[in-house]
């Protein structure tokens, strides 16, 4: 068989919400005699997040945000990160603070996290704005299930009544997921290791988020003809292909519309990241939120 399902270019619409951000980036310079600013704290030196955090502040300067950059060492101190964290959130040329993931071990990312001016919380992960999505009123937005959704609306897609499975119970992804589909109206079910019966939560799903971390969990087979899949996952095998957390082969067969990895959903959560900046920017001169 071949690949049948349409592909969603998240690199397509990823250059798209980045040409919005540089145009907002530089209206508000105009009006505020600034750039915007991203604050990104890196502790350690972590290759993954190394190449993250490369790829953030190059997109930073392609799109008119001024970038800060912080880079500690793995040994940091909690109170000396606590410390940047407080002056970040009182600098008034810093919009927005990222804050990399993971942190080393013996920082608690939750306090460090916590920390965070929720107003600045570009990451959309602080207590307060995880609240406010739950309560249908976002603010800042986690990046990527943002960006399944601006995705999702891109190829104009009707999320509204559509059974959809989560599969992942983080609270970078799956969680926030939940709420966003809910927000957008969906039937959501959230699959997690006490799931009992992965293979036919995901069969009958009509638009399925796969956010486990783990290549290929999600069977290619267990993707019910037509549905929508988007695959959060970015897993490097031994040969060093990357690969998500579907079986793209066999699943591209069976969906109507399938991220692809590389390609996907890498490039909208960074989209988002700006995005987001550029609203707590203009919240912030705006003196909205608290």
């Amino acid at each position: 068989m071949t690949q049948t399902a349409t592909l969603l270019d998240g690199k397509a619409v990823a250059a798209k919400v980045r040409g919005e951000v540089k145009e907002r980036a530089a209206a508000f310079a105009a009006r505020h005699g600034r750039a915007p600013g991203l604050a990104v704290v890196q502790v350690g030196t972590d290759p993954a997040s190394s190449v993250y955090v490369r790829s953030k502040r190059k997109a930073c300067e392609e799109t008119g945000i001024r970038s800060f950059a912080h880079d500690l060492p793995a040994g940091v101190g909690r109170g000396e990160l606590l410390a940047l964290v407080v002056r970040l959130n009182a600098d008034p040329a810093v919009d927005g603070i990222l804050m990399q993931l993971p942190l080393p071990a013996g920082l608690d990312a939750n306090e460090i996290m916590d920390t965070i001016d929720p107003r600045k919380d570009v990451d959309g992960f602080h207590p307060q704005n995880t609240g406010l999505l739950a309560q249908k009123r976002p603010r800042l937005r986690p990046c990527t299930p943002f960006g399944v959704i601006r995705l999702a609306q891109e190829y104009g897609m009707k999320l509204r009544g559509l059974r959809a499975t989560v599969v992942g119970a983080s609270n970078i992804v799956g969680r926030p997921m939940a709420l966003e589909l809910l927000l957008a109206g969906c039937t959501v079910t959230v699959c997690h290791t006490g799931t009992r019966d992965l293979a036919a939560e995901v069969e009958r799903a009509e638009l399925v988020v796969a956010a486990v971390g783990r290549p290929g969990m999600v069977r290619g087979g267990w993707i019910r003809e037509g549905a929508s899949v988007f695959d959060v996952g970015i897993n490097r095998t031994e040969s060093g292909k990357l690969v998500g957390d579907v079986e793209f082969e066999t699943a591209a067969q069976r969906a109507g519309a399938i991220t692809p990895v590389p390609g996907g959903l890498g490039p909208m959560t960074i989209a988002m990241l700006l995005s987001n900046t550029l609203d707590a920017a203009d919240a912030i001169a705006q003196g909205r939120g608290r």
